[in-house]
């Protein structure tokens, strides 16, 4: 088996695996706190992937579809954080070197595909004004 197979083959792996625990860990912490029936005046915790997405491009929380949302929020964070360490695991370079590129990658797919994804959100009506 060559290098480039076994990487697929732990990309899926870890995929898989991040996939499942990110996810439980979105469900469970939402549910927990749309469950919650003390109202705090704290600050509401909002996930911060959701509220980036809601601040930055404007979207109405109402007309989200929040299971549809965390689940693509939880395939976006699986893909970023495999595709990330599959690339720094594959580099054959010093260890500050990889720390930096897999730093570098790691900023650029974040904005990337979360902006990527909030256009998509805008484009299918959930914006505050229904463009």
């Amino acid at each position: 088996m060559n290098r480039l197979t076994a990487a697929l083959i732990l990309f899926a792996i870890l995929f898989g695996l991040i996939f499942i625990v990110d996810y439980l860990f979105i469900k469970r912490r939402y549910l927990k706190r749309l469950n919650s029936k003390k109202k705090k005046k704290k600050k509401n915790k909002e996930l911060m992937e959701l509220s980036y997405l809601i601040g930055k491009f404007k979207l109405d929380k109402d007309a989200l579809p929040l299971n549809k949302v965390l689940l693509m929020v939880s395939l976006i964070n699986a893909f970023i954080i495999a595709f990330v360490a599959i690339v720094v695991l594959i580099l054959n370079v010093h260890l500050i070197i990889q720390l930096i590129v897999g730093f570098i990658l790691l900023l650029a797919l974040i904005y990337s595909i979360y902006e990527l994804y909030g256009r998509y959100l805008v484009k299918k009506g959930y914006g505050k004004n229904g463009l």
